[in-house]
């Protein structure tokens, strides 16, 4: 494993930093496996909460079309190998039962757009705009980012962003429902590092059954939804962090709840 992806664990919280500032952390293939590592040092972690956030001026302006072309004659096996490791890692990030938080700084394009949105809560500088970039160059989108640009924003603005290829500024991605908080550029990191940090001592069963069934609703009816939240709440009220949230509201004192 090389540096284009760093690891860290503070506080109860994960950090993934993207960290190939010079070239605006391109996806290339070595990125992808340092991804693939990192993620799953992640998955086996004692976290709470994870953030993910990346070095420089902008969070990842998608896939590297210098190794493209270097590769042209043979992109779409190069496209499908780099695939076969992201999609996994794209699959398990949106599967860890743990609240994910991005922080996205500058802009964001093409594949970065998944890493991006890939996260339950999605804090940005009022610098960040993005951009689907697919278009420019041929090519359909990849880790993810119709699903998330639909969940989040619709297919008609979906289809607009992507086939448009036009830049998509902050205060609009707000307004769209893309990312949930704007920041002044200088106190992003910091609002993020402090959301992830609180929701990592938070009670981290009632959060995964949180997360679980927001990402299910779209898909089942109201019955099959209904059964999911009635086992996921008797599945909680189990736990011991039931009993503590219960017993420190009634006492009237912040509760000290248990992580996984």
């Amino acid at each position: 494993m090389s540096d284009l992806v760093l690891w860290e664990v503070r506080n109860g919280v994960g950090h993934v930093v993207l960290n190939q500032p010079e070239r605006g952390n391109v996806i290339s293939t070595a990125m992808a496996h340092d991804l693939k590592t990192v993620v799953e040092r992640a998955c086996n972690a004692d976290i709470g909460a994870l953030l993910i956030s990346a070095s420089g001026k902008q969070f990842c302006v998608g896939g590297d079309i210098s190794e493209f072309g270097e590769h042209r004659e043979q992109l779409a096996p190069l496209i499908g190998a780099m695939l076969d490791v992201l999609n996994p890692v794209m699959h398990q990030l949106a599967s860890l039962p743990l609240p994910v938080i991005s922080a996205v700084q500058g802009p964001v394009g093409g594949g970065g757009i998944g890493l991006a949105l890939c996260a339950d809560l999605v804090l940005a500088s009022r610098h960040m705009f993005l951009r689907g970039g697919y278009s420019a160059i041929g090519l359909s989108p990849d880790l993810g980012v119709s699903a998330y640009l639909t969940r989040r924003a619709g297919a008609a603005r979906a289809k607009y962003i992507l086939m448009s290829n036009r830049a998509i500024a902050a205060e609009d991605c707000l307004r769209m429902g893309l990312v949930d908080e704007l920041h002044e550029p200088e106190q992003l990191l910091t609002a993020a590092t402090a959301l992830a940090e609180e929701l990592a001592g938070g009670p981290t069963n009632s959060l995964a059954g949180i997360k679980k069934l927001c990402d299910s609703a779209h898909r089942q009816d109201l019955l099959l939804q209904l059964g999911a939240e009635r086992e996921a709440m008797l599945a909680c009220a189990l736990s011991g962090n039931s009993l503590e949230g219960v017993t420190a509201f009634l006492q009237k004192r912040k509760p000290v709840f248990q992580r996984r």
